[in-house]
């Protein structure tokens, strides 16, 4: 890979640093720059990220992981947010012939990008879940995605059912992947050095899995709304607040639901597996229409419960 400007030290803190300055460039916490500056990280990340081809790239920062990919031969569209790297990433990567460039919040531009069948992302902590909850719920699926991601958000992405962990971002998540942790990253690993631990998650997209019914992803919400509520409880509050009840009351229509996929109602969400979700949402179907009007429902929270 040939570029028209020196790499900077991607190795060193301080290096970084005054790279930036001398281009009249600092680095911003309100968009959650955390640039990897641990070497054995980066090849670890992309060497589980195991990608042929075309890789999307959230937040490039720097370049600290674009130029890993770059120098494995690999097609990378880069997402960045910050205009003052924007011009540098271009002049740096650019004449590799391999190099596309998407401006502006991530949360906003992906849908424009062309799709690749594998994604690396670095993720700000801020819009971690949301980001990831975006992507499975408009079904933009990759083959593989290496996340660095907050460890705790990390824990809820992988958890198992029953864990203290598990929530809707677990389900989320399992509805589309297996996932793996496959590091945990000290805070020295990046500069400026963050204040909680981060952790490195490998997605693996799942063959064969169900597509989901309508009410699936508000239905994943709206158990784990309230946490100490039964199933029933929180049923019977979804279908009081979506608007989609019948000729039932909501408590007669919740337990029409359950016993329709022999679900008992004293349970809680933190005790059932995806495929559970995806029977009620497909019980639910039966009783209340397509639940079309409710499957773009409000993301803020999503994930973080």
């Amino acid at each position: 890979m040939n570029s028209p400007l020196l790499l900077p030290d991607y190795n060193s803190g301080p290096a970084l640093r005054s790279w930036l300055e001398e281009r009249g460039l600092s680095i911003r916490k309100q968009w959650g720059q955390n640039f990897l500056i641990n070497p054995s990280a980066r090849r670890s990340l992309v060497d589980a990220l195991d990608a042929k081809g075309e890789v999307w790239e959230i937040g490039s920062g720097p370049g600290c992981m674009t130029a890993e990919l770059l120098n494995r031969g690999m097609r990378v569209t880069a997402f960045e947010i910050d205009p003052g790297l924007c011009p540098i990433l271009e002049e740096l990567f650019a004449p590799s012939g391999r190099f596309t460039l998407i401006r502006g919040d991530v949360l906003k531009t992906w849908k424009t990008a062309q799709r690749a069948p594998y994604l690396l992302g670095n993720l700000p902590y801020t819009i971690a879940a949301l980001f990831m909850g975006n992507l499975i719920e408009d079904r933009c699926f990759f083959t593989r995605m290496v996340v660095t991601v907050q460890k705790e958000v990390a824990l809820r992405m992988a958890a198992p059912p029953g864990s203290k962990d598990y929530s809707s971002i677990s389900v989320l998540c399992a509805s589309a992947y297996t996932m793996k942790i496959i590091m945990t990253l000290k805070p020295p690993s990046f500069y400026p050095v963050p204040h909680v631990d981060s952790a490195a998650v490998c997605f693996e997209k799942r063959a064969g899995a169900p597509f989901p019914p309508p009410f699936f992803y508000p239905l994943i919400r709206a158990l784990f709304a309230s946490r100490r509520k039964t199933t029933a409880n929180n049923l019977q509050n979804f279908l009081v607040h979506s608007g989609t009840l019948k000729e039932k009351t909501a408590a007669e229509q919740a337990a029409a639901v359950l016993k329709g996929c022999g679900i008992s109602g004293r349970e809680r969400a933190e005790k059932l597996p995806p495929e559970t979700f995806f029977a009620l949402a497909a019980e639910l179907e039966k009783y209340v229409g397509t639940g079309d009007d409710h499957k773009r429902t409000d993301r803020k929270d999503q994930g973080t419960d």
